[in-house]
Parts: structure tokens; sequence; C-alpha cells
């Protein structure tokens, strides 16, 4: 995702197919900030199902002003991943899990996936594995500025979602591992449907709500603006339709 301007970048949390939320949070962006921002990252979940994709972005033609990225969430078709990244690229772009990618003017690592949870909600394919944390392990101390990821880590303080305490204490095991070695500035995740902040050894923790309720901009100074701002979603597909879905 190149920079095309001074505008800030736009940090999204959970979409869930409802894609025309991100249009109005770049909008508000817009506004916020007096500048379109240099592009969109979204923190997983962005719910890349067919039908939904088709429906928006070939029946209706949507198209946004500015490059939209991703991670993968815990909600995408693992089945059919890699040919919907492919067909929908003129519209949203991957970013390959345990890879550094430039987002504006920063070195993300991008880390999408999330802890095995259970059959329904951890689909094959998206669970963090030994080989992702080892690979990012790998990448040189000095390699990035901020991480991007779906899942959290553990020890920050995020409380667990009511009906799903069965599943213990949030967190990936061996993200930690991760800050230790890389020291980002920020790590910015989804996944857990709330605002949350820590700050832990020097890298500020940040937690996305669902995106129709707000997002955060950071602009190339490394200034950090938290908004609040209810875009009201189209109703959702219902294979979010369980209590307590993440």
């Amino acid at each position: 995702m190149a920079d095309h301007d001074a505008g800030p970048l736009l940090l999204l949390g959970d979409v869930h197919a409802r894609f025309g939320v991100i249009a109005a949070q770049i909008e508000h962006a817009r506004e916020v900030a007096g500048a379109l921002p240099c592009g969109v990252v979204i923190a997983g979940d962005l719910g890349l199902f067919r039908d939904d994709l088709r429906r928006h972005f070939r029946r209706q033609g949507l198209r946004f002003p500015v490059p939209v990225g991703f991670i993968e969430g815990n909600h995408e078709d693992f089945r059919d991943f890699a040919a919907l990244v492919a067909d929908f690229a003129d519209v949203v772009t991957h970013l390959p899990r345990a890879t550094v990618q430039p987002l504006g003017p920063w070195r993300a690592l991008c880390l999408g996936g999330a802890r095995y949870m259970d059959a329904m909600t951890t689909p094959r394919g998206c669970e963090v594995t030994e080989r992702d944390i080892d690979a990012c392990l790998a990448l040189p101390a000095s390699a990035v500025d901020l991480v991007v990821s779906h899942d959290c880590p553990c020890g920050i303080g995020v409380p667990g979602t009511v009906g799903f305490e069965h599943l213990g204490p949030p967190g990936v095991p061996g993200f930690e591992r991760i800050a230790a070695r890389l020291q980002p500035r920020l790590w910015v995740f989804g996944h857990h449907h709330r605002w949350h902040e820590h700050e832990k050894l020097g890298t500020r923790y940040l937690g996305l709500p669902e995106s129709w309720h707000g997002y955060c901009l950071l602009d190339h100074a490394g200034n950090l603006r938290r908004v609040d701002h209810v875009a009201t979603p189209a109703p959702g597909p219902r294979r979010w339709g369980f209590p307590g879905g993440r």
C-alpha cells in the first residue's frame, strides 16, 4: 500500500462483510483529518466470502477512494481464500501473514489469523501456528515500526468474551516473544470487538472495536488518534448470528 498523500493511515477493526462501513469511515476520517487517509488497514475479519464480495463490488460497483488492505481474521472463506484474494485484488489487497509491508510511511508486520478456539470459530487455515511465530522471530530486531494482528498477545489485560470463558484467557501464545524480539512502537489488533489500550515494555497496544463503532488515525509523525464514530452498518450475514461471535 503506497503512500499517496500526506493523509494519516486509517486503522479499522472487524468489518464482517459490511463493506459500506469502510467507505463511511473513510469519508468521516477525511472530515476529521482534513485530508483523505493515505490508506486503510483492516485488522482481520474483512468478511472474505464470494457472495458478499460479488454483491458489493461487482453488482453494486462499490469502490474505495484510497487503497484498502486487510489481514485475515477467523471469519473468511479459507476454502476459497487464494482465489478470492486474486479475484477481488482490484478492490482490496491481502497483506500476507508473517510479512513486513509498507503501510504509508510505516513498516508493518502483518499477522493475520487467530488462536484456535473451536472448529466453528477457527476454521482450518486461520490458526496462527508455531511456523508463523518462527517466521516473525527470524526478522531483524529493527525490522518493523508496528504490528497489525487480528488476535492479541497474551498478558496485556484484554478481558475475555462472555460465553467464551471455557477457552481460557485471550491471546496467542508466542506473540509476546515477537513483541520482545521486534519491540514495535505500536501493536494494533481486532477480534475482541472493543477498545483496549495497554502499554508494556515500550510497546503501545491498541485493540479496535468493530468497524462501525470507530477507528484510529496514525499520522506520519507517529501520533495516534482514536475516533469514536458510529457508522450504521447494513445487516450482517447470518453466518455471524451466534451469541458472542468473534
